[in-house]
């Protein structure tokens, strides 16, 4: 039986590079949208992480014709009411660099005692037809008041995580794999992708009787 093909809905390097060293012992072809001509961006436009990954999912998953694993996450700062939640990719801007949102971050919390923060994951993986899979996480730690570590992406130079005393910056991928929200998200994930590929192998096989009997009506 050939391999399923798995697309990864997004065209960050750094997030390609975590999830396909989670998965890689499955007998699946992990693809990324880098691998594929150019798509419509999807506007990630909802108000909560669980209805933005679903929304990047579903219509990766529609548009290629292969399932989609997406995943919306970013940090919740306390002092600043949960931001910059949502908008975490692009709160210096839409625009914006890990940089400018880095130092847009630190000048919010100028002064600011309590630096208590979280990173949130949620992880969809949807079928072309639409029914999806969802898995979520979260990792409790501080905003430092300058960056460390030149490792990862997004906030993970000012994310310190103190039971490793490092920032997300200053970890191996393989420490940050095992702590991160992202990690947490796709440890659950994987624990359970036996089932998971069953699931896939099935739901692909109803839509591809659908598109059958569609074929015969149209004929």
């Amino acid at each position: 039986m050939e391999n399923i093909i798995l697309v990864l809905a997004t065209r960050n390097r750094g997030k390609s590079r975590e999830i396909k060293e989670f998965l890689s012992e499955f007998p699946i072809d992990i693809k990324d949208l880098n691998d594929f001509g150019p798509i419509p961006e999807v506007k990630e436009d909802e108000n909560s992480f669980d209805e933005n990954a679903y929304k990047k999912a579903s219509f990766t998953a529609k548009v290629l014709g292969f399932p989609a694993l997406a995943d919306d996450s970013g940090l919740e700062v306390e002092a600043l009411g949960g931001a910059p939640g949502v908008f975490s990719a692009r709160y210096a801007g839409p625009d914006a660099t890990d940089e400018e949102n880095n130092r847009k971050l630190l000048e919010s919390l100028k002064g600011v005692t309590n630096r208590r923060a979280r990173f949130v994951c949620v992880l969809s993986l949807a079928v072309p037809s639409g029914p999806a899979l969802t898995y979520e996480a979260f990792c409790e730690g501080q905003i430092l008041e300058s960056p460390r570590g030149e490792n990862g992406f997004g906030y993970d130079p000012v994310f310190y995580y103190e039971p490793l005393g490092k920032t997300f910056g200053e970890m191996t991928l393989d420490e940050k794999s095992r702590v991160s929200h992202r990690g947490q998200a796709l440890a659950e994930l994987k624990s359970e992708f036996e089932k998971v590929l069953v699931w896939l192998k099935r739901r692909l096989d109803e839509e591809k009787i659908m598109r059958g009997a569609a074929d015969i009506c149209r004929h």
